[in-house]
């Protein structure tokens, strides 16, 4: 019988083992999307206690703790942290085969070195024990991405953002390098006028300039667009209920612009054009940049609206959503491209409907010289668990081509978070090693294979997004790249 949580964990060959620990084990992290907080970066934050950086705004942890009938005092309330740890362990026993029960003892044991299983019994020797780590100089913010060997990071940054404390973690000489990731949706957001007029008064005070037709809007955009380019942002990313791409006029684009800006709703119709405008407009200056765009396509959030009124936005009440997404991506993609402005592109969806879509979608626009222009993305939110990992994989095996595959990440807002990675790969080379015993693959192509799982997990994200590209004047700079890096 196999131990919980050993060297070996989801391996369930020899050749998986082998793959795993000769060939993925080590590799540095790429988490290229991500909510980190850059400031608590840069301040190198320490965590009075484990509840801090492990139960605090993690609404995954959130939305277990309500299932188990947890108030939400102890959640997101007044309670005290003891009390809030106290309540996850609790709940813990009764998410087993959830991904939180194999994240959360894989972060206890990678980073704290706690082997002991978490509950109600164990809470507050393991409370304790943690709060004893996190005292320890290694274990603020900026040890803890070093000690989980994280290469490169990017947050999740609106183009409003000074991305002051980008500056000030490149002018540290943090070993990590820390960048910024375009994520524009409040600009596209028009259905709350009084919102998004606000909204455009933060970007005007951004960009200098004032916003009253939709040309400015496009010029103030550019202004953030280049200075964003300038601090190392090297990828967007847009978060969408699903794919627009109604048809419009730019004289539509205009007058709806002055509806909006004039504090006055827009129709379904009208808010379609000119998400579909800006997003094409948006994707032509990432195009210009050579920025790779993100496109995470399904979700339907703050479903709880008395919850939201309370909490606010990501607060644990999303969940998947059923927009159609086949017919508006494939037509948004081909207006790139017949444009010759397609950019490389990442497409993720949350509802595993959509699996074989997107995969086939991407492979439409794939061409040369560009190795995987357009790619399938990791499994997202909801899917990012064993079985969704794995229907992924096995998707992407059989419709695209998984060598070119970019890779796992986070998507967290959490500084424990990075044993993901592994779990990532653990599942990987479980499926390739069982596909080389049982015949399915040749045991000749080992080295092949092993350097295969090495660029799914490290070097395709690094050669695809730019990350060493054209270094910002004002970071300085923490690697270089070699001339195999560059091939």
């Amino acid at each position: 019988m196999k131990q919980f949580l050993d060297k070996d964990f989801l391996l369930s060959t020899d050749m998986a083992k082998t793959i795993y620990h000769d060939y993925a084990e080590n590799m540095p992290i790429l988490d290229y999307h991500c909510h980190i907080n850059p400031q608590e970066i840069y301040e190198d934050r320490k965590f009075e206690n484990i509840t801090q950086v492990w139960l605090g705004g993690d609404h995954y942890k959130w939305r277990a703790m309500r299932a188990n009938g947890v108030e939400e005092a102890y959640i997101t309330g007044d309670k005290s942290d003891w009390e809030k740890f106290e309540k996850w362990a609790e709940t813990l026993p009764y998410a087993m085969r959830n991904p939180l029960y194999h994240w959360t003892h894989l972060e206890l044991a990678r980073i704290f070195g706690i082997d002991e299983v978490l509950s109600p019994r164990t809470a507050r020797e393991i409370y304790e024990a943690c709060n004893a780590r996190l005292a320890e100089p290694g274990f603020r913010a900026q040890g803890l991405m070093t000690r989980c060997n994280v290469e490169v990071v990017c947050t999740t940054d609106d183009p409003v953002d000074s991305l002051e404390y980008h500056r000030c973690i490149a002018e540290s000489g943090f070993g990590t390098k820390v960048l910024p990731a375009w994520r524009p949706d409040k600009a596209t957001a028009v259905s709350d006028p009084e919102a998004y007029n606000a909204y455009l008064d933060r970007l005007e005070a951004a960009a200098d300039m004032s916003i009253g037709t939709y040309e400015e809007l496009l010029d103030a955009l550019h202004v953030r667009h280049d200075f964003f380019d300038r601090m190392g942002c090297r990828l967007s990313d847009h978060g969408l209920g699903g794919f627009v791409a109604a048809d419009y006029t730019e004289s539509d684009l205009m007058q709806i612009f002055a509806k909006v800006r004039g504090g006055t709703a827009l129709t379904a119709g009208e808010t379609a054009k000119f998400q579909s405008g800006l997003l094409f407009d948006l994707a032509l200056m990432d195009d210009e940049s050579g920025w790779t765009q993100q496109y995470h396509v399904g979700a339907i959030r703050n479903n709880n609206s008395r919850m939201f009124d309370r909490l606010g936005p990501d607060a644990g009440y999303d969940s998947i959503g059923e927009e159609p997404c086949a017919a508006a991506g494939n037509r948004f993609l081909d207006r790139l491209a017949r444009a010759g402005k397609l950019s490389k592109t990442i497409l993720y969806n949350l509802h595993p409907k959509d699996t074989e879509v997107l995969i086939t979608m991407a492979g439409n626009f794939n061409e040369g010289p560009t190795v995987g222009k357009v790619q399938y993305g990791a499994a997202w939110w909801f899917l990012d668990q064993e079985d969704g990992m794995t229907k992924q994989l096995n998707a992407l095996s059989s419709l695209g081509l998984l060598g070119r595959f970019v890779g796992m990440l986070t998507d967290s807002r959490s500084f424990l978070s990075y044993p993901r990675h592994e779990y990532f790969r653990r599942i990987l080379c479980n499926l390739l090693g069982r596909d080389v015993e049982s015949g399915r693959l040749p045991r000749s192509e080992m080295a092949w294979i092993g350097r295969m799982v090495e660029d799914i997990s490290y070097h395709n994200a690094k050669n695809y997004d730019g990350f060493y590209r054209n270094e910002p004047r004002t970071v300085r700079i923490v690697w270089q790249t070699t001339a195999e890096d560059d091939k």
